[in-house]
């Protein structure tokens, strides 16, 4: 017995990543979503079978488009035959939401415009801020709309040397945020996965009390969703690294770290995303439950 996908929707709105080996059995079951959430740039083809189904889910649920591909930390500037491709699929989906990441994939090489084909981190320094502030504003301009940053898992950073001054990753945000009028979308997996390799580095350092801090250096008024996914431990003859993999279930420290974000943020739209190793879709809507349930515990004041 499935849910129909017009049930009241929760305090706390929680959506799932669309991915195509559920595509035909979100169809047919329509299980309870507030709202499902899709990469831009695999709907960017004028037509054919994956816009189609696109246009069916967006018949049932709100969709949110969440692309990897802006490139919006670039020094080489926006693509822009990228955001046009963008522009178009926004309009004909009028998505909830739009977003991207804090990171930057152009650049410039040997006077050729190379794409790295990764979410690759910026430096946290003022120069760098000026530069995302400029691409972000354009991408408003073009989407007439406000759009949504991700924080990033990174495994490099850079060296803030003078004369710039290095920023906390949560003040180069909401100095984004302050300056363009964007949202933030806070991925706590990311926050906990740099924490983890933080602690790699210097074990001193406690990832649950990092997170907190980069948390509560946030204002709520900023925040317009929230991105939940497992992670993978890798160590091998290269030593040892905390992978943002996509590919697990949300941990037991994530969820914690969930509860607290929620108390802080209140009723965020939450996304729970899964892109390797896809499980069955009754495994995707427990994350679902789960993520509910802890917005619940919140709304009852049962914080960790």
């Amino acid at each position: 017995m499935t849910t129909d996908s017009r049930t009241p929707t929760p305090a706390c709105p929680v959506g799932l990543g669309w991915r195509h080996p559920h595509y035909a059995q979100m169809l047919e079951e329509k299980p309870a979503l507030d709202f499902l959430e899709v990469h831009s740039e695999n709907f960017f083809h004028a037509g054919g079978a994956a816009l189609a189904v696109l246009e069916q889910g967006r018949s049932h649920y709100p969709i949110s488009l969440h692309g990897v591909g802006l490139s919006l930390g670039s020094a080489a500037g926006v693509d822009l035959w990228h955001l046009e491709q963008l522009a178009t699929l926004v309009q004909r989906i009028d998505p909830v939401r739009v977003s991207d990441h804090a990171s930057f994939a152009r650049a410039s090489l040997y006077g050729n415009t190379v794409h790295a084909a990764d979410l690759l981190p910026v430096p946290f320094s003022k120069q760098a801020l000026a530069v995302m502030c400029a691409n972000v504003q354009q991408v408003q301009d073009r989407l007439q709309r406000p759009i949504l940053v991700e924080n990033l898992s990174a495994y490099v950073r850079f060296n803030v040397s003078e004369p710039d001054v290095a920023l906390s990753e949560p003040h180069f945000l909401s100095e984004l945020s302050r300056r363009t009028g964007c949202q933030l979308l806070v991925d706590v997996n990311n926050i906990y996965v740099n924490a983890l390799n933080a602690r790699i580095e210097d074990s001193k350092l406690e990832p649950s009390q990092l997170c907190r801090e980069w948390l509560d250096a946030i204002a709520p008024s900023m925040v317009g969703e929230m991105h939940l996914a497992g992670h993978c431990h890798v160590n091998d003859q290269h030593g040892e690294i905390v992978v943002d993999d996509h590919g697990n279930q949300v941990c037991e420290a994530v969820w914690t770290l969930y509860q607290h974000a929620l108390s802080r943020f209140g009723a965020v739209p939450t996304l729970v995303e899964w892109d390797t190793d896809i499980p069955s879709l009754d495994l995707l809507m427990n994350e679902v439950r789960l993520a509910r349930v802890c917005a619940q515990r919140v709304a009852g004041g049962l914080t960790p």
